[in-house]
């Protein structure tokens, strides 16, 4: 199955340094497995590819030259204005 291209909804210059240092102290066997889906912090998408949770570590494994695109993540369907108002 083919995975449309991860694209950050933030700009790099927007990443929380604090947070990248935490990050930039885990392995990368520790940032994949927290990226999962199922664990509290999963990688999630839109269907296009638009990372919504997760940024901070997938740039810490972009760093590293990890294949971010590859990736298993939860996509996270999108909804129109209507239809987050009917719930």
């Amino acid at each position: 199955m083919s995975r449309c291209p991860l694209t950050p909804l933030h700009s790099e210059g927007s990443l929380s340094r604090p947070k990248l240092a935490g990050f930039r102290k885990l392995t990368t066997d520790e940032l994949i497995d927290s990226l999962r889906p199922g664990k509290p912090g999963a990688l999630k998408t839109r269907p296009d590819g638009t990372i919504m949770e997760g940024h901070h570590r997938v740039h810490v494994l972009q760093e590293r030259g990890v294949d971010v695109n590859e990736l298993a993540r939860e996509v996270m369907e999108e909804w129109s204005p209507d239809e987050r108002e009917q719930g």
